[in-house]
């Protein structure tokens, strides 16, 4: 118990606003690895982590800056280059026997149909089981770029080629 007059110094990352200590204590306690999503203003990176006693593992990570190496030759930071990049990130996730993840979205505001969802649900497309209400999602049709004019066939090359490339 504090003695009057004491003052008990936070974590230096609560403190700098990086990390909410009861949220991730919430998503450990699944004993699950964990889907990170961050965005940055051109990229999104996208790891699957697993807790260790020694530290986190990260087991899988993509960023949209990797699409370059699949053909995509547009912007890295809309809805359909976070959706590819997910897809990316939960394929790696599958090769390395990853069935399942929670999803943490970190201290960045939570808005429906935005990027971080996208990336999401390009995670569950590739394979991986993580539970989410399909009204989150954004419509199948913004997901494949038609709101920005890319034909849907070229995310569907994209895939192929992260499908042949990532066994």
């Amino acid at each position: 118990m504090a003695r009057r007059g004491s003052y008990v110094v936070q974590y230096r990352r609560r403190r700098e606003g990086k990390t909410d200590y009861k949220k991730r204590f919430s998503l450990l306690k699944s004993r699950k690895p964990r889907l990170v999503v961050r965005k940055s203003n051109k990229n999104m990176n996208t790891q699957v982590i697993a807790y260790g006693l020694n530290g986190d593992n990260v087991i899988a990570s993509a960023n949209s800056r990797e699409l370059e190496g699949y053909g995509w030759g547009r912007a890295k930071s809309n809805i359909p280059s976070a959706y590819l990049t997910g897809y990316m990130c939960g394929r790696k996730a599958m090769v390395k026997k990853i069935k399942s993840a929670v999803v943490d979205l970190g201290l960045q505001p939570v808005t429906k149909s935005s990027r971080l969802f996208a990336t999401v649900k390009g995670a569950i497309d590739a394979g991986l089981d993580i539970k989410a209400d399909e009204d989150i999602f954004e419509d199948n049709n913004r997901l494949m770029g038609e709101h920005i004019k890319i034909d849907k066939k070229d995310i569907d090359k994209i895939k192929k080629e992260i499908n042949k490339k990532i066994k």
